[in-house]
């Protein structure tokens, strides 16, 4: 692999995103999947006149597992730490525990190289961090979203008493204790749990299947995923939570709404869910966004060009934002 064409969007990563100075310290946490990627972040980081260092561990095994201890600890031990990881460490408990103290983190979980070069990583991040900022300050205001499609969304949830991430998925981690995902882009929240009531059907992609072949349909009552029906990836993904034994892995963790013009639907979810023309619903962990379920795994599923709104006010109609 040559690493200079991956310098592109490496340098908006560390240069724009991150605002990384020459006097930080900073680390790239890897695994074997990534080491080819996470070099280049190194060299950008190397050609700002970063001292930078790159810890390597063996890719978890899912969404969610924490890394090794020293890992956690290299993390916590930095100024800004990018986490070029095979499998999430978003809603680990060492990612928590770095935030507290005050490091700035960019997770970029099954991060490739075509994100670098031609994809969302190549956004412009103030763009994207403004249509973020705009669509939180509507989900701060609002007790009910409703998403419905043409396939057969048709789903309810309440924002009572939760507040979406502030600031959001943004893209733009220059303060001490930002933290979120590269590449970025979506406003996002955790919805009341119970609240979550209706039909789901996931068409884009399915963490960890991927791109999606047939749409898998949840049902979903009282928040949590009851019935799981499709074809052979739905029976994937319910083999997959099974095998978990984590009651909690069925639990709806997280509503989002992508804003990133450049992110497209590949099967990757790191960009699947930044996409324009789309929201996601998420099964799993929430504790790091404000939510109460505690789970092994964070699965989330793109749907495709949604109706959606808030309090009634139409905000997005078949995946044209109307804000």
């Amino acid at each position: 692999m040559k690493t200079t064409p991956l310098m592109k969007g490496a340098m908006i990563a560390v240069r724009d995103c991150m605002g990384v100075k020459k006097e930080e310290k900073v680390v790239v946490i890897t695994d074997t999947g990534k080491i080819d990627i996470a070099k280049s972040f190194l060299f950008a980081l190397h050609a700002l006149g970063v001292d930078a260092t790159l810890s390597l561990m063996v890719p978890r095994s899912h969404h969610v597992e924490e890394p090794p201890s020293e890992i956690g600890v290299a993390m916590a031990s930095v100024d800004v730490a990018l986490l070029v990881t095979t499998t999430s460490l978003s809603h680990t408990y060492a990612r928590m525990e770095a935030t507290k103290k005050g490091v700035r983190i960019a997770s970029m979980p099954g991060i490739t190289e075509d994100m670098l070069t031609v994809g969302a990583m190549t956004a412009d991040y103030e763009k994207v961090s403004e249509l973020s900022w705009k669509l939180t300050h509507f989900l701060e205001a609002t007790d009910l979203v409703e998403i419905y499609t043409e396939k057969g969304t048709d789903v309810r949830l309440s924002l009572k008493g939760r507040k979406p991430a502030i600031p959001p998925d943004d893209g733009l981690y220059r303060e001490r204790g930002r933290w979120g995902n590269l590449p970025a882009g979506e406003a996002f929240v955790a919805p009341v749990e119970e609240s979550v009531e209706g039909i789901v059907v996931v068409d884009g992609s399915m963490s960890p299947l991927g791109l999606l072949a047939e749409p898998i349909k949840l049902t979903i009552q009282r928040g949590k995923a009851i019935k799981i029906e499709g074809g052979r990836e739905a029976e994937e993904l319910s083999r997959f939570l099974e095998e978990l034994s984590d009651p909690y892995a069925y639990w709806v963790g997280e509503l989002g709404i992508g804003t990133n013009e450049k992110a497209r639907i590949t099967g990757n979810i790191l960009e699947d869910e930044k996409a324009l023309r789309t929201v996601h619903i998420a099964l799993g962990m929430n504790v790091s966004i404000g939510g109460k379920v505690e789970s092994k795994t964070h699965n989330d599923g793109i749907i495709r060009n949604p109706t959606v709104k808030f309090d009634g006010e139409l905000i997005m109609d078949k995946g044209i934002l109307m804000v």
